[in-house]
C-alpha cells in the first residue's frame, strides 16, 4: 500500500482547463513521482485528492 504524498511545500498551479472568471478553478501540483494532487482553489485548506499518474493522463486524455 503506498503511502500519501506529503504534499507540504507543493507549488499549485491552475488547470488550464479551469476558467478565467476566477469561479471554478481546480489547482494541480507537479514534482509527484507516480501520482498528481489536485484541489479545489476556492478551499485550498481541504485535503487534496491525488490520483495515479497514469489515471490523471487517462483523465487528461479523454478531456481532449
Amino acid at each position: 500500500m503506498e503511502t500519501r504524498p506529503d504534499l507540504t511545500g507543493a507549488r499549485w498551479r491552475k488547470s488550464s482547463y479551469s476558467g478565467t472568471n476566477g469561479g471554478e478553478c481546480v489547482e494541480v501540483a507537479d514534482g509527484f513521482p507516480r501520482a498528481v494532487p489536485v484541489r479545489d482553489s476556492k478551499n485550498p485548506s481541504a485535503p487534496a485528492l491525488v490520483v495515479a499518474s497514469g489515471a490523471w493522463q487517462t483523465f487528461v486524455d479523454g478531456l481532449r
